[in-house]
């Protein structure tokens, strides 16, 4: 009677562990979907984050990103998808690539060129 007694003590113990286990990792899961979904643009939205969105096309991308997510792909894999499909306009912050390079490069050569007239203008006076 004793052994019976803790072999179901023991598998009541493993139970409860690995359904601490599974909420943990739902829990990490869904601060994954947070954490990208807050970097995407909802695209019927006025500019609004797909996390903040209620529309049905945000609630799409929620379960687009949970699913991937939950077939193992990291976010950057995730992000390069989406990207893919609805355009590089669905991300908050544009990918550094050479598509869109003079984006990034452009304020710097507009200071260069500033600086390069301003020291022009000085030295003709």
């Amino acid at each position: 009677m004793k052994s019976y007694l803790s072999y179901k003590i023991v598998f009541i113990t493993i139970y409860f562990i690995f359904l601490s286990l599974e909420i943990f990792a739902n829990t990490t899961l869904e601060e994954k979907v947070k954490k990208l979904t807050l970097e995407l643009r909802c695209m019927t939205c006025q500019n609004q984050s797909i996390y903040d969105s209620e529309a049905e096309f945000s609630n799409d991308i929620k379960k687009i990103v949970r699913s991937k997510f939950k077939e193992g792909k990291s976010e950057k894999e995730i992000k390069q998808f989406l990207v893919e499909r609805y355009g590089e306009y669905i991300l908050f912050k544009p990918l550094l690539n050479y598509k869109n390079w003079f984006l990034w490069a452009f304020p710097f050569i507009l200071l260069v060129f500033s600086l390069f007239f301003i020291s022009y203008k000085i030295r003709k006076n």
